[in-house]
């Protein structure tokens, strides 16, 4: 399969943004557009490779860049300091995906009617987020996510049907924030699934977990086997929702 991509600028409120866009043109069907948000390092090679597995599955891929300029963190502190600028300002936050979205939405070759978002990290946040507010997304996928709440979901409200890929091992975001998360879902009647893996700490399906966890020290850790169930788990929502 031939993969075009591109480099998008876009705007939200008064910030800049570089977004990633891929795409297969062997089809000129109009097919679900996927959202793809980073983890805090920013819009890496990373987020480029999973956009392109996006899209060799047949799907418009758009990586968003939630930090502006296409700014990408280099080390823990920078990739802190750019987090919580997002985070300490959801308002402008929510902006910018709902920026991301409809940019995703307006792509050629994009069916409308038919979008999902996936997020790693603070990525995943953003696409839980996504999915309390409303946005009229068919599915979202969250690895290795963020659990925490900006927003309080009316009964009924969350259209999105939810998969959270969540590392039993993960020392960042413990079982009792899932379990938090659990019932929030349940009184927000949300449609969900979680897929609690074995062994598997936080950052499981990035590669270079291990070499940050070493680097830095930081309580990280790739392992194939939960990036590969975890993956197969988001292709079968996707397969069902689309």
């Amino acid at each position: 399969m031939n993969i075009l991509t591109n480099r998008i600028e876009y705007a939200a409120g008064d910030a800049n943004h570089q977004g990633y866009l891929a795409y297969g043109n062997e089809n000129s069907e109009a097919r679900p557009g996927i959202l793809i948000v980073h983890e805090w390092w920013g819009l890496n090679e990373y987020i480029v490779r999973r956009t392109h597995m996006l899209a060799e599955l047949g799907y418009v891929a758009l990586a968003l860049d939630m930090y502006g300029d296409g700014r990408i963190a280099t080390a823990p502190d920078q990739a802190g300091e750019l987090m919580s600028g997002v985070l300490s300002d959801m308002a402008a936050g929510t902006e910018a995906l709902r920026a991301g979205y409809d940019l995703l939405l307006d792509q050629v070759g994009v069916d409308r009617t038919r979008s999902g978002a996936i997020g790693y990290c603070f990525g995943g946040a953003m696409v839980l987020h996504m999915a309390r507010i409303g946005l009229p997304l068919s599915a979202v996928a969250s690895f290795h996510g963020a659990l925490g709440s900006f927003h309080s979901a009316d009964p009924g409200s969350i259209q999105a049907k939810i998969l959270v890929c969540h590392g039993a091992d993960d020392s960042m975001v413990s079982l009792d924030e899932l379990d938090g998360f659990k019932q929030e879902m349940d009184t927000a009647q949300a449609d969900y699934e979680v897929l609690l893996l074995d062994g598997a700490k936080h950052g499981f399906t990035n590669p270079q977990a291990d070499v940050n966890a070493e680097k830095y020290g930081i309580d990280l850790g790739y392992q194939q086997a939960a990036d590969e169930k975890s993956w197969a788990a988001m292709q079968t929502l996707f397969n069902e929702v689309f």
